[in-house]
């Protein structure tokens, strides 16, 4: 309740007009038996007809009254739980934004889509319904009860012993029901990740006709849900019937208690009748708790979920804004207006791009098994590092330590001769430009997806970029050049295509450190000659994980990994000397050349 309330202050105002006009509404409500009882005694009974026009134009009155305050107390229901639930969702969404690498594996992606959606969508019907139905609920029963032992205190009475049975009944249901809707919740969570998995890897299913497990998987999942949601419900909807139950056979003691009153003359018919609609009233009032059962304990485990996510410690690094020295042509004008780009433009000193390794390793949050240990070494601003190694043998690990996506256990990492953790952790991504080994493009055009890197670029920097990945004369032979749309993931350009529009965005940054993760991989030689020939006009610090010897030769460092740890670093020449393992990777790869050409 108090993330609730934390939110819905903002909307006080709104939230508590709107409580104030389902007031005015339910007093009205309230008084219109005590008022039918008024024409049946006073009217009806003395065949008076003007008590009855009296008495009746006053429940018109009163019932258009209680119209319009329940269209106002609509609205301002409205207005505040649709800005509640806005409020919240940015908010959560910024939050996640804000986790680093290891916090965010915490959560499952489709997990995280359903706080955000299905979770907030349900608080902020229960907002609305709580300012507008709800609340009224609990007053409907008390404003019954009380009007009713007014009307006649012997036959009131009834009804006043009646209620807090089923009101205990009624919460012992909702504390059960609140538990139940949780794991409804993560089964649903569990549902969305299948649906993810799916339709992602949709192609991927129809090549190795996998459809039928797929859907098997599926059914499962959703059967799981389906038991789980239908044994929730069947506990809820139990509350039904016992209230009417017991609620009918309180109406029937008022009227047989009602009609021995009547005949001894302790109450009249109006008194009787308007008793009975008070019971009815409290019958519809209490049947109502049954959906609120529900609604209240969905809340209740959506509420959770979101606050898990919120009071998530993010994770983030040191942001103490200790910003680093020097800065370092197409190259020439790109290099000239990297200054501009990560100092004038986001604030702080630009980094220069020299970087140090000193006796650094590495675990994942999630397991305890060393992804790289006690790693060192260093490289100039503006040199070429080139990463090679098996598969899981750290080369990605490494370089993600560099934009501090993870924290290093041991050792120090240095930018510029500063330790990272002294500079600030925006400015220092700022100044990083990242090719990821799976690329990721966004829907829109060509333009938009290089732009991504650096949001004020001109059409002359995204242009250059282009130029310099080696993707610029594609682009133009394309219908609409760089107002290209892409489909959903780039699906219309091949995988080359796609690694070079990902480095294009990287550089459009101007990055002091440039980091490519296996991002030539679908090139071919002669491409990627010229895009690391490209690359050499620029002076910025340039980290290459690669397979290739050919993309190793001109790096002033190549580091070689095997299972986390350094097992030789040196320049293409001095590997050749003194490494085995780097002579039968050249020998291999040549031999295959030689092969091909033959």
């Amino acid at each position: 309740m108090s993330l609730v309330f934390s939110f819905l202050k903002k909307y006080r105002t709104a939230s508590l007009l709107a409580l104030l006009m389902m007031v005015i509404e339910l007093t009205v409500e309230l008084a219109q038996p005590y008022l039918i009882s008024k024409i049946i005694d006073d009217g009806i009974a003395n065949s008076d007809l003007s008590v009855v026009w009296m008495w009746g134009g006053v429940l018109l009155l009163g019932t258009l009254f209680a119209f319009a305050a329940g269209i106002a107390s609509s609205f301002f229901a409205s207005y505040a739980s649709q800005g509640f639930a806005s409020d919240l969702r940015e908010t959560l969404y910024d939050k996640v934004q804000s986790f680093s690498y290891s916090v965010f594996s915490k959560f499952a992606t489709s997990s995280l889509i359903t706080r955000m959606t299905g979770d907030i969508t349900m608080l902020q019907d229960t907002i609305f319904m709580s300012l507008r139905f709800m609340t009224r609920v609990p007053l409907v029963v008390i404003g019954s009860v009380a009007m009713a032992m007014i009307v006649n205190f012997k036959l009131g009475l009834l009804l006043a012993l009646t209620v807090p049975l089923l009101l205990v009944f009624v919460l012992w249901i909702m504390r059960r029901a609140g538990a139940m809707f949780k794991n409804v919740q993560k089964r649903l969570d569990k549902v969305n990740g299948v649906i993810q998995e799916n339709l992602t890897g949709i192609r991927l299913i129809r090549v190795f006709v996998r459809m039928k497990h797929e859907n098997g998987r599926f059914a499962a999942s959703s059967g799981k849900l389906m038991k789980n949601t239908v044994a929730a419900l069947r506990l809820t909807e139990t509350t039904m019937p016992f209230i009417m139950l017991v609620m009918n056979a309180s109406i029937i003691a008022v009227l047989w208690f009602g009609r021995a009153d009547i005949a001894s003359g302790s109450a009249s018919v109006g008194e009787v009748v308007a008793v009975a609609n008070y019971a009815l009233r409290t019958i519809g009032a209490l049947s109502a708790f049954s959906w609120i059962a529900v609604t209240f304990s969905r809340a209740g485990a959506s509420a959770q979920r979101v606050k898990e996510v919120l009071d998530t410690e993010n994770g983030e690094f040191k942001q103490n804004k200790a910003y680093g020295h020097e800065s370092g042509d197409s190259a020439l004008a790109f290099e000239q207006s990297r200054t501009d780009a990560t100092s004038a433009h986001y604030g702080g000193a630009a980094i220069a791009g020299k970087v140090e390794f000193r006796n650094v390793s590495f675990k994942y949050p999630t397991s305890d098994i060393k992804v790289l240990e006690e790693i060192s070494f260093e490289i100039g601003a503006g040199k070429r590092v080139a990463i090679m190694g098996a598969t899981g043998s750290g080369k990605s690990s490494l370089v993600q330590l560099i934009p501090h996506l993870y924290d290093r256990d041991k050792g120090e990492i240095m930018i510029d001769g500063r330790s990272i953790d002294e500079w600030d952790t925006e400015h220092l991504r700022r100044s990083i430009g990242y090719v990821p080994q799976e690329v990721l493009l966004f829907t829109g055009s060509i333009r938009e997806n290089i732009a991504w890197g650096r949001e004020d670029a001109t059409f002359e920097e995204i242009e250059e970029a282009a130029k310099i990945a080696q993707i610029h004369e594609t682009v133009e032979k394309l219908p609409n050049g760089y107002d290209t749309q892409l489909g959903q993931r780039g699906v219309n350009l091949s995988g080359g295509q796609k690694q070079r529009l990902s480095i294009a965005r990287a550089l459009v940054r101007k990055p002091s450190i440039l980091i490519l993760d296996d991002s030539t991989s679908a090139l071919d030689l002669a491409t990627e000659s010229r895009l690391l020939g490209a690359l050499e006009d620029i002076s910025c610090t340039t980290f290459l994980i690669t397979q290739k010897i050919s993309s190793t030769q001109a790096a002033d460092l190549i580091l070689l990994l095997d299972e986390g740890r350094l097992i030789a670093g040196g320049t293409h020449q001095e590997l050749m000397r003194v490494s085995e393992l780097y002579r039968h990777i050249y020998e291999s790869q040549f031999e295959q050349g030689e092969a091909l050409h033959a």
